[in-house]
């Protein structure tokens, strides 16, 4: 039943407009009221004398085989010389149990990490060393190969200027993969691959940027994206003000993975709560923020 469920809502990546008007689409917007359950956070860093003291960023649930997986970003202090992958399980996405053989790779910094699963193969898009986006993959979702940075280029195929691109979410669909990814968090880029090799933008504008809503008006970026009645859904954190670090989860929608409305209600969850993740259950949706701990809501019945 999971599989269909994520088969049917789910088709995991990240997509942002800087383009359509709100009330472009009359139809009722999903995924706009979400509750707290009791018992937050249901995830978080150990505290102590280990590699995942703090985790960070965004993290990651499939849920597979009758339960939940969970990876994540683990490090020990405050200027870590490295992010190291851990891995978590659970049967009923509350209570998580994480895995003895942890990190599960840490041969490479690994942050802020989207996974997408595809004929059988994990495909992991994760932020490198100076936020450089680069790709790993997996068979058992344990044991990981890092294919190094993301060769991303211009609509002209030339490359991309030079500096970071980071939180990286990927959309596969049809045969053709597409690669949200931003760059300072001024704005949101899309470019397509159908080879996992070389990346090339749809435009070199970005399809979701800042503002002019307050929300957002200062920095975003995309953490993943769904499908569900014929729209895909993009959930994004944003800042409202640079100079406050309260980052918002925040939600927009499209037709075309290009051109994107923004939810006028927006934020959809506030108090420092961002990096979200949609996860169907034999309940209903939840979402999981991750950042800097991982909380868990449920839908309040808007």
């Amino acid at each position: 039943m999971l599989k269909s469920m994520l088969r049917a809502i789910l088709g995991i990546g990240l997509m942002v407009s800087g383009g359509a008007s709100a009330g472009a689409f009359e139809e009722p917007w999903r995924f706009t009221g979400w509750r707290p359950v009791e018992g937050n956070p249901v995830f978080r860093g150990t505290g102590e004398d280990t590699w995942d003291r703090k985790i960070r960023e965004r993290g990651f649930v499939l849920p597979e085989g009758g339960g939940y997986t969970l990876w994540y970003t683990g490090y020990d202090r405050d200027r870590p010389t490295t992010m190291s992958l851990g891995r978590a399980t659970s049967i009923d996405g509350k209570a998580w149990r994480r895995d003895p053989a942890n990190p599960v790779f840490r041969a490479s910094w690994v942050e802020d990490v989207c996974v997408v699963r595809v004929d059988g193969t994990y495909h992991m898009f994760a932020e490198g060393r100076g936020d450089v986006a680069h790709r790993l993959s997996s068979l058992d979702g344990v044991r990981w190969t890092d294919h190094g940075p993301l060769d991303v280029r211009k609509v002209d195929g030339s490359p991309i200027g030079p500096g970071s691109f980071g939180t990286p979410t990927a959309w596969h669909e049809d045969g053709v993969w597409r690669l949200f990814y931003e760059r300072g968090d001024q704005g949101v880029w899309l470019a397509t691959s159908r080879d996992l090799k070389v990346w090339k933008n749809v435009k070199d504008e970005p399809v979701l940027a800042r503002g002019p809503e307050p929300f957002d008006r200062a920095m975003i970026a995309v953490n993943q994206v769904v499908r569900r009645d014929g729209f895909y859904y993009m959930f994004y954190h944003a800042l409202a003000d640079a100079a406050v670090r309260d980052w918002t989860t925040n939600l927009a929608r499209s037709r075309d993975l290009v051109h994107w409305e923004k939810y006028p209600g927006n934020p959809i969850v506030g108090g420092n709560c961002s990096s979200a993740v949609l996860v169907p259950s034999p309940e209903g949706d939840r979402l999981y923020t991750m950042h800097p701990e991982v909380r868990l809501f449920e839908p309040d019945g808007r």
